[in-house]
């Protein structure tokens, strides 16, 4: 009887499947909080998880690649406006909005000290502009395809927007009583730390792909500039997640990063949103991570740390399982039937603790972790 229990009290006391229980929630746990340290918040251990399986990383341009900060670079008039004329008309419509290029705008007006008239009848277009009335004049502000809608002639001046588009000028047109008045190239320039963040994107053997508004020619110059060759140019802002959808439609899992209010609804859609933190609430909200830093470094040591914790995951795991295959049969008395000794309890007690201490050992070595 005593033989029989001592076997038996070793087999229990060993085989107790704590270091499995322990693996994954230890490893998560130190991952995540690593990732915080990095300015890297992981909302949930899902996206941790998620995270290494990526394939395809969408990019949004404005505010994610590039500043996010636009300045106006060159302004063009036409139709015997002066450029306060144009730009009192731009500034004016433009006074309430808090897009990015309307911002630019309101500040070269500021800096031009043109005192703004008030806007009536506004009304924004998705993806084209925005119209309406300034001092009794229609006014009209936005792309080519919001000209081409308002049967505006602008075929005269696109040797002019080419020559800016092809600087990575952002090119508005702005029309006023039915004809063409001026146009207005808007810089957003790169940020220092994108191209080097995307290039160790492309090491890691992921397909980048920039999403943008801009016509072809403006969006291949800035993505020429952080050293992507994928670009998807002239989406409108509820076709983004479309986008996206497209992408996973061919088998990939695909992350997106943005900040805006019309990159939530692709922050949703995508396996894993990657928000950046300078960005919109709503932004930050729809995604899955969110950068503190507000650069594409953050995405790098992400999906780095995704990976290493996934990994530490299945070391755990494995060790965990194997200790118990060889620990168990010693338990049973297998070294009894060639002559050794029978497993005591209190060793068996031992070797089960020691079994969890190692494998959360195991997990702390996460911190270690650079990005």
């Amino acid at each position: 009887l005593v033989f029989a229990l001592t076997i038996m009290i070793s087999v229990l006391v060993i085989a107790c499947p704590c270091a499995l229980g322990l693996a994954t929630p230890t490893a998560i746990m130190v991952g995540t909080g690593k990732g915080a340290q990095l300015g890297v918040l992981f909302k949930n251990g899902e996206a941790l998880e998620t995270a290494q399986e990526i394939q395809t990383i969408v990019l949004d341009k404005t505010g994610t690649i590039t500043k996010g900060q636009p300045e106006v670079r060159d302004i063009q008039t036409f139709a015997n406006f002066t450029t306060e004329e144009m730009l009192y008309l731009a500034a004016s419509v433009e006074k309430r909005s808090e897009h990015p290029l309307a911002q630019a705008i309101l500040q070269a007006a500021k800096e031009a000290q043109i005192t703004l008239g008030q806007a009536f009848e506004v009304h924004t277009v998705t993806g084209q502009g925005i119209q309406a009335k300034v001092d009794e004049k229609q006014v009209l502000l936005g792309n080519e395809k919001l000209m081409q809608s308002f049967d505006i002639e602008i075929e005269a001046v696109q040797a002019q927007v080419a020559q800016l588009a092809s600087q990575g000028n952002t090119v508005m047109y702005v029309a006023s009583q039915g004809e063409l008045i001026g146009l207005i190239a808007v810089s957003d320039p790169v940020k220092t730390s994108s191209p080097q963040a995307i290039q160790a994107l492309q090491k890691m053997g992921l397909e980048v792909v920039m999403l943008t508004g801009d016509n072809e020619q403006t969006a291949q110059v800035i993505a020429k500039q952080a050293g992507i060759t994928q670009v998807i140019s002239q989406v409108l802002p509820d076709q983004k997640s479309q986008v996206i959808q497209e992408l996973q439609a061919q088998g990939k899992k695909v992350a997106m990063v943005g900040d805006g209010i019309n990159d939530a609804p692709a922050l949703a859609q995508a396996n894993v949103g990657i928000a950046v933190g300078t960005g919109t609430d709503i932004a930050i909200e729809s995604a899955d991570i969110v950068l503190m830093r507000g650069d594409l470094n953050g995405v790098v040591s992400a999906l780095r740390l995704s990976k290493a914790t996934m990994r530490n995951i299945k070391e755990n795991l494995f060790w965990a399982f194997a200790y118990n295959v060889l620990g168990i049969p010693v338990a049973m008395g297998l070294l009894h039937l060639f002559g050794g000794p029978l497993l005591n309890p209190m060793l068996a007690g031992a070797a089960m603790s020691f079994s969890s201490v190692s494998v959360l050992l195991n997990a702390l070595r996460l911190k270690r972790f650079k990005g």
